[in-house]
């Protein structure tokens, strides 16, 4: 069937949770946070992981070139392929081609390059004809074919073009080399049976078209999006497109958990398999959410905190009698069991920590373990218990890089709440190589409040907070705190183009920041921080090389 596999009914995972997913408002993930959520992708076992959009920025062709010479060991079976996106132009694709030489080398590089097919995309957004489109996918396809022997072609807004116009372009795109075809729902326009007969038309108009793979990526505007997909393999598509949590642009992307455990659970009916190490998904939707900052709802279909959780007395006696009843799913088949709850106390030494994150999938050693250690230490001086997840939580957040604005650090942060109904006022400590020792102090409307002013005082740049969520790590009063922050940042104030030369006035970009603490004061410091530099950093990187992120 494909290079991987010749199974008929096996679905290719195709994750883009590194490249649609970070499109979402405010996260923006470095190097190291991707190659971590790369190497947890692999052990989950996805087929193809689109690392990026080499040509977007320089930390983008660096992520992926980073992920693309990757070990990745503990992948199920075969590592997976690596994709990077490209437009239907020469410098994207060459970038691409250069991002992934390494893979490439081990023939496990894919370049995925796109153009519209809608009549709405080629007047109003590309102002160019059909004639035109025609000429560049057969040039892209081409180009990409010369650098890599997998080549994915999309017809960006396919389910609002004209078919006959759409099957036109995607035969041109096989004559030239393309091995997958992937024909999106840009907008999360379509209804199942509309994308149905959609792709059953391209079928009929395209004679090429059953010699590839057929691939789907809908959008979830209307909450369809796995819907659509299942309609996708149910004519002939053999490959999903979907992010981990369903993150990506606007409301999202097919969910590649619900994607998962839809096709496994559901066996029987569909007749679909995936190679999927499926314990594995509760741990990577974990990671996703705590590295880019959108928490999962408590509702969300197999990731969810409440997905196995039963409120309804009639429902508790049910499950108490046989699980059966209530639940077609094992919570220990998505990696949920008591088995993974308590691992370490205080008295703990650094072999078994170091054993502990082994089990956990981290391989640390060095500065990094010693750091590790000392977090742990200082955890454990204050819980009980730690856990697998407060050992995830702790890990994840040393592992991050220092912030990006001249590697702040956070050294200390003290709030003085008085008796008097007097405004709580903070003051932080805020340590740069460059810049030397930052204070600043500030009133708030509350403590925290008062802490991220403080902080933009410190460091001479005015965020505007946009989202705040603070979740427990784990369960009980000593649980450790991880707190999310969404900011905006302009540079309407003399102070930001002063911290920031070159960036245009008027330019807005958000940042999304994590922090992870005993306590939820500074957890929330921490977070602020992160998430503050991420925006200065958005906004140098605009300034120098500016582009609109792509999406299809």
């Amino acid at each position: 069937m494909n290079a991987i596999t010749n199974d008929p009914n096996r679905v290719i995972l195709f994750d883009t949770t590194l490249r649609d997913g970070e499109q979402s408002p405010g996260i923006a993930l470095n190097t190291g946070e991707k190659l971590e959520i790369a190497q947890q992708l692999a052990r989950l076992g996805v087929d193809v992981i689109e690392a990026g959009f080499p040509i977007a920025s320089p930390g983008d062709f660096e992520a992926v070139q980073a992920i693309a010479r990757a070990d990745f060991a503990d992948a199920p079976g075969a590592p997976p392929v690596i994709c990077g996106l490209a437009r239907a132009q020469a410098p994207d694709i060459e970038r691409a081609g250069e991002a992934l030489r390494d893979a490439a080398a081990d023939g496990r590089a894919r370049i995925h390059t796109f153009i519209s097919t809608s009549d709405i995309h080629i007047e109003h957004q590309m102002r160019n004809t059909r004639a035109d489109v025609l000429e560049g996918a057969k040039a892209a396809v081409a180009h990409a074919r010369s650098l890599v022997d997998d080549v994915e072609f999309s017809p960006m807004d396919a389910t609002r073009a004209d078919a006959e116009f759409t099957a036109q372009v995607l035969q041109i795109a096989i004559d030239e080399g393309a091995t997958t075809i992937n024909v999106p729902d840009t907008v999360g326009y379509a209804t199942p049976d509309e994308y149905a007969e959609f792709l059953s038309q391209l079928y009929e108009f395209t004679p090429g078209l059953r010699d590839v793979v057929l691939s789907v990526h809908c959008h979830d505007d209307l909450g369809l999006a796995v819907a659509n997909s299942l309609a996708g393999l149910s004519v002939g598509a053999r490959q999903i497109e979907c992010a981990v949590n369903g993150i990506g642009e606007r409301a999202g992307n097919a969910s590649l958990e619900e994607i998962i455990m839809l096709l496994e659970t559901r066996k029987d009916r569909l007749g679909f398999s995936t190679g999927a190490a499926t314990r594995e998904i509760a741990r990577t939707s974990r990671l996703i959410s705590r590295l880019t900052g959108y928490p999962v709802q408590p509702n969300k279909a197999i990731v969810g905190r409440n997905a196995f959780s039963h409120e309804s007395g009639i429902h508790q006696d049910g499950v108490l009698k046989d699980r059966s009843t209530f639940e077609i799913m094992d919570p220990a088949s998505i990696g949920i069991d008591d088995a993974n709850q308590l691992v370490l106390g205080k008295h703990s030494g650094r072999a078994a920590l170091k054993d502990a994150l082994e089990k956990l999938g981290y391989k640390l050693d060095g500065q990094a373990l010693r750091q590790a250690f000392d977090s742990f230490k200082q955890v454990a001086d204050r819980k009980k218990q730690v856990t697998a997840m407060d050992l995830e939580a702790l890990v994840t957040d040393e592992l991050r890089a220092e912030d990006p604005l001249g590697a702040l650090r956070l050294v200390s942060v003290s709030v003085e709440v008085t008796a008097d109904h007097r405004p709580p006022h903070a003051t932080v400590v805020v340590e740069s190589p460059e810049r030397g020792t930052l204070t600043g102090s500030f009133t708030g409307d509350g403590a925290v409040d008062a802490v991220f002013r403080a902080i933009d005082a410190a460091v001479g740049l005015d965020a505007r907070l946009r989202e705040y969520h603070v979740d427990a790590v784990s369960e009980g009063q000593d649980a450790l705190a991880h707190v999310s922050v969404i900011v905006e940042l302009g540079t309407a104030g003399a102070a930001v183009r002063t911290a920031l030369p070159g960036v245009a006035a008027g330019d807005r970009v958000t940042g999304a920041g994590q922090g992870v603490d005993p306590d939820t004061i500074r957890a929330s410091a921490i977070a602020y921080l992160r998430a503050v530099g991420v925006a200065a950093r958005r906004l140098s990187v605009a300034a120098e090389a500016p582009l609109t992120p792509a999406g299809d």
